[in-house]
């Protein structure tokens, strides 16, 4: 288990400040992340990688001389959110755009995307690239759903490669893609990861038994076998790796491969050595021929024992790539020229995004009816994070079934920095819509995941709908509901019926609208649908889940409800209190 951590929601952050400041001759801290220490070439692609904390050396100790120029860095096993990836990138620009890479896991592709998005406005030319290189996760048919765990190794550096050597974004993305294309993963465990602060594991193995086809978030494996010895575990993993070759692949035999033995927390060195030299010798007989393998810990999950063994088939311009000198805290070959001085002057100071600075001076101009009504948005919103609070643990055990036990702290760090930001924003005068985009803004971005990204989506399209001119009326709250609905639908792609918090914000969107087409005030039209809210959150146990980390492991958590379904319908009832406790702020 994680056993020295000071505050669990600080781990993340408290752990980037200490990795930053041990390795400053590679790495300096901005906001939301690590760049290198010097500035980016001018003319030069950046690559910046990222995704949660709980990995390392993924994703910060990456960052360096031939391979990333940046990377934006989650809470722990959440993605960062589209703000913190945009500073990281815009602190690793060096005129020549900016290509962002991250594992194939549902909230990094929905930050990274918008980051792109915003990054675009800022006028730089930014592409996207998810690595999805695990087999286990989706069969060859539905490849695009594979996660991305040790393969993000070779296809990160294959790309960061390229740009070294001064190649056009264009260029920069189809070695991402050739590589990519050309790499598969699998992995075994034999006992969960235990995150800060928890009693227990996310998952445990029985006695004498191993999970098949692991991910790196504490998730449960997809099978299970009998333990095997190092040689038979080999064995398993190469076997399975030679049975799905890419397409432009005959067979293995004159094929050359970059190998990576991936320890995935406390399979240490020695174990992993004893198992490489049966994999070096399957591969041999296979007519394989390995060149500059990795063996040690590259992609990690806290404490897990577990390991996965990667192959990228490589040809001619991929092994260029793969033997390239590179110069990072935790992955060092070859050798690199010296380095050009660097003449910019940085701080030293890391800012965090809740520290940082907001965009304009304050808030826009709000009728005294606003400011008054923004007492009650204050209040729901105190009253969302307090629930949130007492119910954490409970989120985190519902969300570790079938997931990876993240949706506690998660919603717990979100509502908490939407709290303090509208409490801002509402002293200085702000109206109800701005003080409720300016929550939304700062959920997302202190939350990251995907939950952070729809819960910012729901307080922005709420804030929108009540505007800062007048006295928000239970139909216009109603529309706003009715707006986020749509609005998280379009932005996480899931429907009703795929076990997520879809399952709950469409009935209560739903009721509420017919309730306040009725004539029913806001407080009684939001009982109602609150109610509705929680049948429909209990009704998801009964759900198999078709999207996210869940997916690969659908029948464990049947009998359990969504756990993103469940906060949401606490987080109706608790809002209800508040519009009772403030009956005069809304009509």
């Amino acid at each position: 288990m994680t056993r020295l951590f000071n505050d669990p929601a600080a781990f993340a952050d408290e752990a980037l400040e200490g990795f930053a400041a041990a390795h400053r001759r590679w790495v300096r801290p901005v906001t939301g992340g690590v760049v290198r220490a010097t500035a980016t070439r001018a003319g030069q692609v950046a690559v910046v990688i990222g995704g949660g904390s709980g990995h390392y050396p993924a994703f910060s100790g990456l960052v360096g001389r031939g391979l990333a120029h940046g990377a934006a860095v989650g809470n722990v096993f959440a993605s960062p959110s589209a703000q913190q990836i945009r500073s990281v990138a815009r602190a690793a620009h060096g005129g020549a755009g900016v290509l962002l890479m991250y594992g194939n896991y549902a909230g990094d592709v929905l930050h990274f995307g918008q980051a792109a998005e915003r990054l675009a406005a800022d006028g730089i030319d930014a592409r996207t690239f998810a690595v999805a290189d695990d087999i286990s996760s989706a069969g060859p048919e539905e490849s695009a759903k594979r996660r991305g765990i040790a393969g993000d190794l070779p296809v990160f550096k294959a790309a960061a490669a390229a740009a070294e050597q001064g190649r056009p974004l264009d260029e920069v993305v189809r070695a991402a893609e050739r590589a990519g294309a050309r790499t598969r993963s699998f992995g075994i465990a034999f006992s969960g990861c235990t995150l800060p602060g928890a009693d227990h594991p996310l998952f445990t193995v029985p006695e004498a038994r191993m999970a098949v086809g692991l991910g790196i978030h504490g998730e449960p494996g997809i099978g299970e076998e009998d333990l095997p010895t190092a040689d038979e575990a080999a064995r398993l993993l190469v076997v399975t790796l030679l049975k799905e070759l890419p397409e432009d692949v005959p067979g293995p035999a004159g094929q050359r491969a970059a190998v990576v033995l991936n320890g995935l927390g406390s399979v240490k060195y020695e174990e992993l050595f004893v198992v490489y030299r049966r994999v070096a010798a399957l591969l041999g007989e296979a007519g394989v021929e390995i060149v500059d393998p990795e063996v040690g810990e590259l992609v990690t999950s806290f404490d897990m024992a577990g390991v996965s063994l990667t192959l990228t088939w490589l040809d001619e311009g991929l092994e260029e790539l793969w033997r390239a000198p590179a110069d990072t805290p935790a992955y060092r070959k070859g050798a690199l020229d010296a380095a050009e001085p660097d003449t910019a002057v940085r701080s030293e100071t890391p800012v965090h995004p809740e520290t940082a600075p907001l965009p304009d001076a304050g808030p826009p101009p709000a009728a005294d009816a606003s400011r008054h009504a923004a007492r009650t948005v204050l209040a729901a919103l105190d009253a969302m994070a307090a629930v949130v609070e007492a119910h954490a643990d409970e989120l985190g055990r519902i969300d570790a079934v079938a997931g990876d036990g993240d949706h506690g702290i998660g919603m717990l760090r979100g509502s908490t920095a939407a709290r303090e930001a509208a409490a801002g924003a509402h002293e200085r005068g702000a109206g109800a819509g701005t003080v409720l985009t300016r929550a939304g803004d700062a959920w997302a971005d202190r939350a990251g995941g995907t939950s952070g990204a729809l819960w910012g989506t729901v307080l922005r399209s709420l804030g929108t709908a009540l505007g800062d001119r007048d006295t928000p009326d239970a139909v216009r709250v109603s529309g706003g509901v009715t707006d986020a609905s749509a609005a998280v639908r379009r932005l996480g792609g899931a429907e009703v019926g795929d076990k997520t918090m879809v399952d709950v914000l469409v009935p209560f969107a739903d009721a509420l609208a017919s309730a306040t087409a009725e004539g029913l005030p806001l407080a009684e039209a939001w009982d109602r649908a609150a109610t509705t809210a929680t049948d429909a959150a209990a009704a998801t146990a009964r759900l198999l889940p078709r999207m996210g980390r869940a997916r690969p492991h659908a029948e464990k958590s049947l009998g359990t409800p969504d756990a993103g379904a469940h906060s949401l319908a606490l987080i109706t009832r608790a809002v209800h209190g508040a519009l009772l406790d403030h009956p005069h702020d809304h009509h």
